[in-house]
């Protein structure tokens, strides 16, 4: 699959999530079989540019090309201007964020509050298009709310303004994250274009790859909650998707050392302070789903220093050992249990 100039390793790719696919997360699923990731979304607001939340988002500093920024905000003007100034820091590709159904996102008419003004879309698209020479993408939903859906009208509005790929979450605003993701309406996007569509929502496993890439024709998929803690999902799908077989769990080793390389990139990037809080959630992640995880969570969240987390985690996974080889993951039922406490 190819955006612009640039051709990717593959079809499975990582979807923007604000706090956390940083720059240490994104590498890290790059170098797990992601063909392409996506930073957080950077604020369109000029003011708010040179603040250190911003300046860390778009850091880009020795990251696995291409490099691609998401953009978010209402203004056309802003936006443009939002995009040159990151592609003057080293961004290879623009995405427009209009996707996210957060209040805060939206009560500013950003993100999916924007389906709603279809004019404003097109002033938006053609705007930033025309101020960059890197290709534009578009992350949108299926409307503002399943009885307001637009998808295939934006769909033809960016085709028209040069967008170059399209990534359709299949909920509208009101939907949120609950709810089973609509396929359906990413099939019919596909269809009405002539643009690379990518299908996000819901895919969770391999076998769910697969259903969705079958079932919207779709030219890739876009994982986003199930890599979180499980950044291997990329080459697991990959895998899946080239040879019908199951690559086997993870060992314990390889994750022990790929969670050494995560924390350090991570401190590294944050800093002692926030480094140690910003990684808590990470760490949850990792280990929720396994024999004595939530048990280790809750101890490890109140540790203070980064010392401490990485001997933490380095000897929750010498326990680990005692189960097996590979990783080994509790029931899915009381996996269940602890995710709904």
């Amino acid at each position: 699959m190819q955006i612009g100039p640039y051709l990717l390793r593959n079809n499975v790719f990582v979807a923007p999530m604000a706090g956390v696919t940083d720059r240490p997360f994104r590498q890290l699923c790059k170098q797990l079989g992601a063909g392409y990731a996506v930073s957080e979304m950077a604020a369109s607001n000029p003011r708010l540019w040179a603040t250190e939340k911003s300046s860390r988002r778009t850091d880009h500093e020795g990251e696995m090309e291409p490099k691609a920024v998401q953009i978010a905000g209402a203004d056309p003007q802003d936006l443009a201007d939002c995009a040159k100034f990151n592609v003057d820091r080293g961004a290879q590709i623009i995405d427009i964020n209009m996707g996210c159904p957060v209040k805060k996102v939206c009560n500013s008419w950003c993100g999916s509050a924007l389906l709603q003004h279809e004019d404003l879309v097109e002033q938006i698209l053609y705007a930033v298009v025309r101020a960059v020479d890197v290709p534009v993408t578009l992350k949108f939903r299926t409307g503002w709310n399943r009885e307001n859906k637009n998808a295939l009208r934006i769909a033809r509005i960016a085709e028209q303004a040069g967008i170059q790929m399209l990534t359709l979450h299949g909920r509208t605003r009101a939907d949120g994250y609950s709810g089973d993701a609509e396929y359906e309406t990413i099939a019919a996007v596909k269809a009405s274009v002539a643009i690379p569509v990518v299908a996000n929502g819901d895919i969770t496993t391999p076998e769910k790859a697969k259903h969705v890439l079958a079932v919207t024709g779709a030219d890739a998929v876009m994982i986003g909650r199930a890599a979180q803690g499980r950044p291997w999902i990329c080459r697991e799908v990959d895998h899946y998707l080239r040879t019908g077989l199951h690559l086997p769990a993870p060992v314990v080793e390889e994750v022990r050392a790929l969670m050494n390389e995560h924390l350090q990139a991570h401190y590294a990037f944050y800093g002692e302070f926030l480094g140690v809080r910003t990684a808590r959630k990470h760490i949850g992640w990792y280990v929720r789903d396994l024999i004595g995880g939530e048990e280790f969570r809750q101890q490890m969240n109140l540790l203070e220093s980064t010392d401490a987390q990485l001997r933490a985690v380095d000897a929750f996974f010498e326990t680990q050992h005692v189960h097996g080889e590979r990783l080994q993951y509790r029931p899915a039922g009381l996996a269940q249990v602890a995710l709904a406490a």
